[in-house]
């Protein structure tokens, strides 16, 4: 967790930090995030077939993730949830703490970043600090900057 905050003070981006207790799933997050005024977001960790290409979609919170759907929209004939072990390995997160926040440890730059269309017309969007237990909220213009400072691929989906 200290490890985003210290990047996003490195980068010059403001936050602000909800702590709450754990939450997996978007409904358990849902009662902590009314209170608060950005975008929730539902962030998977997916891999195509072959278990070559992984990626980390970003979502509303309240959007059905078709996997279907964004295996086309990537040119993939299938894409599923990848394993515990290739989230640590490629993000260095645990199951239940995906987030954005997680290409940071991503040194070779090997996961693709898919982001929902809609989310870049919230002012503030919300992710985990590569842990369950606490929201951080940044403004739409540092989120762009963030994934531009990234380096991953990044791409987007309606």
């Amino acid at each position: 967790m200290e490890e985003v905050y210290e990047k996003l003070k490195e980068l010059n981006i403001s936050y602000e930090k909800h702590e709450h207790p754990p939450v997996y799933t978007t409904e358990q997050a849902d009662k902590y995030m009314r209170d608060i005024d950005a975008a929730d977001t539902k962030n998977l960790f997916l891999r195509d077939e072959k278990r070559q290409n992984y990626y980390l979609v970003i979502l509303p919170a309240d959007k059905r993730a078709d996997l279907k759907k964004i295996a086309k929209e990537v040119g993939e004939k299938k894409l599923s949830f990848a394993s515990s072990e290739k989230l640590m390995q490629y993000l260095s997160l645990e199951p239940g703490s995906v987030s954005l926040f997680g290409v940071i440890n991503d040194k070779e730059n090997k996961v693709k970043v898919l982001i929902y269309e809609s989310l870049l017309m919230a002012e503030k969007i919300g992710f985990h600090p590569n842990k369950n237990t606490a929201t951080v909220v940044i403004k739409q213009d540092d989120f762009k900057y963030f994934l531009e400072q990234s380096k991953n691929n990044i791409s987007y989906f309606s």
